[in-house]
């Protein structure tokens, strides 16, 4: 039987563990070193909940990079609003010209990452792309590309790892789904 973690009033159990994680942030470092050796390189990390992949990730990419960070939020308990709010944002001068990479824990909708391309664009970066931990491709509303997927995910409400339930279960090493009832 499957270990049961209890956050808050409900109960999670082991779906993508620390070695898995460990080994595709491996991965993903090797082939984002690949592509962008030789640019000018600044990596945008989501916060909250990207901020243990990022530390991970960016350890992974051997090249120089300036690293910043912008708070979205979509969230309320187990639930996206439908809505995206900036919270923490970035200067167009740390932007213009420069490679963007996006680092986010999970795009699921789709809504917050438009908000953020949207808000990039405008600043004139030379690129924008996106590496994301996971992809729930069936809840995604708004077309758009993920350039590097970690895992894709079915549309479960998954924590851990920087992933919340109502700001808890951040500090869960590996990656837990909401049991099934």
């Amino acid at each position: 039987m499957a270990k049961v973690t209890k956050v808050l009033d409900k109960e999670f159990v082991p779906f993508i563990g620390k070695e898995q994680i460990a080994e595709r942030n491996r991965q993903l470092g090797a082939e984002i070193t690949k592509e962008y050796q030789g640019k000018d390189v600044l990596m945008i990390s989501v916060l909250n909940g990207s901020f243990m992949f990022a530390s991970d990730l960016v350890k992974e990419i051997d090249l120089p990079m300036d690293l910043s960070f912008v708070k979205y939020a979509s969230y309320e308990g187990t639930e996206s609003t439908g809505k995206v709010k900036q919270l923490i944002g970035f200067n167009a001068q740390a932007v213009k010209g420069k490679h963007i990479v996006i680092i986010e824990d999970i795009v699921d909708t789709g809504r917050t990452m438009q908000a953020l391309i949207k808000d990039l664009e405008v600043m004139e970066p030379a690129s924008v792309k996106v590496v994301s931990l996971l992809f729930k491709p069936e809840a995604l509303k708004i077309p758009m590309t993920i350039d590097y997927v970690g895992f894709e995910i079915d549309p479960k409400f998954v924590v851990g790892y920087g992933l919340d339930y109502d700001g808890f279960g951040r500090n869960i090493p590996e990656i837990l789904v909401l049991k099934d009832i």
